[in-house]
């Protein structure tokens, strides 16, 4: 690689990774909001919302990451045009052509390693980040302190007179009121442990005893080991393998959109590295007061029309409007770049 290579690049990426970190900052806080609103339907550790975090770090690379690459080039080319380095450039042999050829392999690298996002690891954290809600979900249902009264476990009132560990009680009476063809039922019990195996939870009961209180009679037995399960199953999400997630898409619209539409985000460096060039490489005098309209211009002029588009035909619609944005970003280039330079 040749020393203007290495110069482009160096003045492309410290541009770049300013506005990364500072677009990562802003989606983060986004994404924080998102997390914490969970808060009000299952408690968490702070260790907990670190895990659902990166769970996100996906998403989050794939929303920041395109529109960064697309930014960072369009500006660092027309901070160089601005010191007139891109004509002394131009002026000395180095072809409009070799820049183009930089950035498209830069831009393809990119969009490649999104793919690859999109593909492994966005699946693999999204399944993992429902299964972790399904388990805390199902676990905050047993959340039974001590010494409060009126608290449930499936359709049994309890009292805790003491618990020394989050799942450990000691002191426990459970009643359960009669109904048509039932009588009230009374259980005690030294100590009780809570057991979450895979959201199949029930309550472990140890050194008690039971009553049955009917008109006629009470019944009693004493026990050394009780299980009461708490009713239904509550399902945690399954972790499946990336091939079987994706092969979803054929039949689940909704997964079909989704992969679409995170391909679309994807290939957004590919699709507009030529409308980047031409924003760029400017004649100062003339157009510095251009730069960020027109990128506001191809960013809108990208996205709204695409997620429309994937929204009626999905795939398809990404290789239309991938090839749409080509063609016209080369037209573009072509004629306020190569005819011109």
């Amino acid at each position: 690689m040749g020393r203007v290579n290495n110069y482009l690049l160096r003045s492309f990426s410290s541009l770049f990774s300013s506005l990364f970190f500072t677009l990562f900052f802003i989606t983060s806080i986004v994404f924080f909001i998102k997390i914490a609103s969970i808060t009000s339907v299952i408690k968490i550790t702070f260790f907990e919302l670190g895990v659902l975090y990166i769970y996100l770090l996906p998403n989050i690379l794939l929303y920041t990451l395109p529109v960064t690459f697309f930014i960072a080039l369009s500006l660092s080319l027309f901070n160089l045009s601005k010191e007139n380095e891109t004509i002394v450039l131009f002026t000395l042999g180095y072809k409009p052509q070799k820049i183009s050829k930089l950035f498209i392999i830069v831009a393809s690298i990119l969009s490649s390693l999104l793919i690859i996002n999109i593909l492994v690891l966005i699946p693999t954290a999204k399944q993992l980040n429902a299964n972790f809600l399904d388990y805390k979900k199902a676990e905050a249902k047993f959340n039974i302190k001590a010494t409060e009264f009126g608290q449930k476990f499936s359709n049994w009132l309890v009292y805790i007179d003491k618990s020394e560990q989050k799942d450990s009680f000691n002191g426990i009476v459970m009643f359960q009121e009669a109904s048509s063809n039932k009588a009230e039922k009374i259980i005690t019990a030294t100590t009780a442990n809570i057991d979450n195996d895979n959201g199949n939870l029930k309550l472990i009961l140890d050194k008690g005893k039971a009553f049955e209180i009917s008109d006629k009679k009470i019944e009693q037995i004493n026990f050394s080991e009780m299980y009461i399960k708490s009713g239904e199953k509550d399902e945690v999400s399954k972790v499946v393998n990336i091939l079987s997630y994706w092969e979803e898409a054929l039949k689940n619209k909704k997964r079909a959109y989704n992969l679409a539409f995170f391909l679309l985000i994807a290939l957004f460096p590919i699709a507009t590295v030529l409308f980047a060039l031409s924003i760029g490489i400017v004649t100062y005098r003339y157009e510095k007061n251009k730069i960020y309209l027109s990128m506001f211009t191809v960013i809108i002029g990208y996205l709204v029309p695409g997620f429309l588009l994937v929204k009626l035909a999905n795939l398809p619609a990404v290789a239309l409007v991938i090839s749409i944005s080509f063609i016209c970003s080369y037209i573009f280039y072509r004629k306020k770049i190569l005819l011109k330079y």
